[in-house]
């Protein structure tokens, strides 16, 4: 029996207009919800500043946070309080002591792996994360074709950390998320497949009712 995954739609957003119509879009649909935001230098593309960043309090909200050096504006997220804050294995500085400070706040952390990285080279943030980011898109952006080839690092990253909610970015869609359901992850994070769409709660129940389909996986 396939087990419990969670959809958890994205925001990425370059304007703070842009950005409150997707949390009205994404409040329609869902409780769990990830925000990408990005400091300008690690990923090609822009956002609104974290210090922009808000939601609805009934969220459970993950932020993404892709930073060269996230510990500049710790400050901010610990302000945040989001339920789980996603810091990138690639940053620029070490982040176990980022991990402590987070987890003395009560909030869960998370660690995310680029396409090149290889989940044994970053093993001790896989050890002490709660949860695993397997990033399989473009950075700052939405819309990539997703790298299926990923879901190979999911084994690894459970032979690490056999405890660890281990979540996927990028490209999920229709037309693979029941390949993704079954590759053994625990999230499934959909950013323009809900946000491009004129009826987002509809492909976010197409896409639940993909992922409870019983027989053969294509």
């Amino acid at each position: 029996m396939l087990k419990t995954i969670t959809i958890v739609p994205t925001i990425l957003a370059g304007d703070t207009e842009t950005y409150k119509a997707q949390v009205e879009r994404c409040n329609m649909i869902a409780r769990r919800v990830q925000i990408d935001v990005t400091d300008g230098e690690f990923a090609p593309g822009s956002t609104i500043d974290i210090t922009s960043v808000w939601w609805p309090k009934s969220w459970e909200t993950d932020v993404h946070y892709m930073a060269k050096r996230p510990s500049e504006k710790l400050d901010v997220i610990l302000k945040l309080q989001p339920s789980l804050c996603i810091l990138h294995a690639e940053a620029d500085e070490d982040l176990m002591p980022i991990f402590r400070k987070l987890k003395d706040a009560g909030i869960k952390t998370g660690v995310a792996l680029l396409r090149s990285t290889y989940p044994n080279d970053v093993r001790a943030y896989i050890e002490a994360a709660d949860h695993v980011l397997i990033f399989a898109g473009e950075l700052g952006a939405q819309g990539a074709r997703a790298d299926m080839l990923q879901t190979e690092k999911i084994a690894l990253v459970r032979e690490i950390n056999p405890d660890a909610e281990i979540g996927w970015d990028g490209g999920a869609n229709i037309n693979n998320i029941r390949a993704l359901a079954h590759a053994g992850l625990d999230v499934i994070n959909v950013g323009s497949a809900l946000s491009k769409s004129e009826n987002p709660a509809g492909v976010y129940q197409a896409l639940t009712a993909e992922i409870d389909k019983n027989g053969v996986v294509i």
